[in-house]
């Protein structure tokens, strides 16, 4: 968050103009006070507070206290006085000539205080929860050709916090009940109803059934190996752009993904997580598949089905993806 300017507002009187119950300083003579405030009334205390006059008059500096007021007192009536203030990482204001006269005070309320180009910013510290809920916010943006989810990869990788089981969770349900992801299971059950797989029949309940097979095959796959396991193994479940380097390193990056992962400590380690997901998923189908779809080779075909999409799915992220996504062509890696 970036702050660039501090409103100091100077509250100038001279005692002269005093009520009448106040003790007057020696005749002839008045003094100029005020407080320094930031732009949300708090005090700015610490400043250098100068005030400058022509000779034979010599200048005055003092700091501003801990309730950011300052005073300078027994000041001669009709001489000008500029008061200049100035602070660290800040450049000096300084307001425009002050007479003080027996008759009125003079009032200053719209003196600024520029912070210094250099210093143009403030760094602001947040937990690595809050890091990590907003870098999942803004994944949830992530959208190929502003439609289809994209929300499993990360493109400023190097800038990746790991995320909490929470969000973990969060990012599974919201992929799983996106209405894309439901309309992509209604498709390829339409798909399977055409091919006649798995053996359910035709007809309105043989989609059905498809349908649900489909949904319950998608969201145990995403529920254990994207949140799960991940938790449990205290690893991450995302894909993490590579985008620079060679082709062939990239390419190599892409189709270990499946296979290595990013702990939640910041270190490789091999992927159970997804491999966990994607064999549990296919064991899981044994329970509601026809019996004549059920058996150890069916689960290790749909393991190493599913272990395949991934590699070419990673493949076709690294390389093809981003530029289709317009949220994340925004973000720098």
């Amino acid at each position: 968050m970036l702050r660039k300017y501090l409103i100091a507002a100077l509250f100038i009187s001279g005692l002269s103009g005093f009520a009448e119950n106040v003790d007057r300083p020696e005749s002839g003579r008045g003094s100029i006070s005020g407080t320094v405030l930031d732009t949300n009334a708090g005090v700015v205390p610490g400043a250098t507070v100068v005030l400058q006059c022509q000779s034979p008059c010599k200048a005055e500096s003092i700091i501003a206290g801990d309730t950011g007021a300052f005073q300078f007192t027994n000041l001669s009536l009709g001489t000008p006085y500029e008061i200049a203030v100035s602070g660290n990482g800040f450049k000096e204001w300084t307001s425009t000539p002050i007479v003080l006269t027996p008759e009125h005070s003079s009032y200053l309320t719209d003196a600024r205080i520029r912070m210094d180009e250099a210093t143009e910013s403030v760094t602001v510290y947040a937990s690595q929860e809050q890091i990590a809920t907003e870098q999942v916010h803004l994944a949830e943006k992530q959208r190929v050709l502003g439609v289809i989810p994209n929300f499993y990869v990360v493109y400023d990788s190097k800038n990746a916090v790991p995320l909490s089981t929470k969000l973990k969770f969060q990012l599974a349900m919201k992929v799983s009940t996106d209405p894309v992801t439901i309309a992509g299971v209604a498709a390829f059950a339409g798909i399977q109803q055409a091919g006649g797989t798995p053996d359910y029949g035709g007809g309105a309940k043989g989609y059905g059934q498809r349908f649900g097979a489909a949904a319950a095959g998608g969201f145990s796959d995403i529920l254990i190996g994207g949140a799960i396991l991940p938790s449990l193994l205290h690893q991450d479940p995302r894909y993490f752009y590579q985008g620079t380097g060679t082709t062939s390193s990239r390419l190599r990056h892409a189709l270990s993904s499946p296979f290595i992962a990013r702990g939640d400590n910041g270190r490789p380690q091999i992927n159970f997580s997804s491999l966990g997901g994607d064999l549990a998923s296919s064991a899981l189908a044994e329970t509601y598949y026809p019996e004549s779809n059920r058996g150890p080779g069916l689960v290790f075909g749909n393991f190493a089905i599913g272990t395949g999409e991934r590699m070419l799915s990673a493949v076709v992220q690294e390389f093809v993806l981003r530029r289709l996504t317009p949220a994340a062509r925004k973000q720098r890696y």
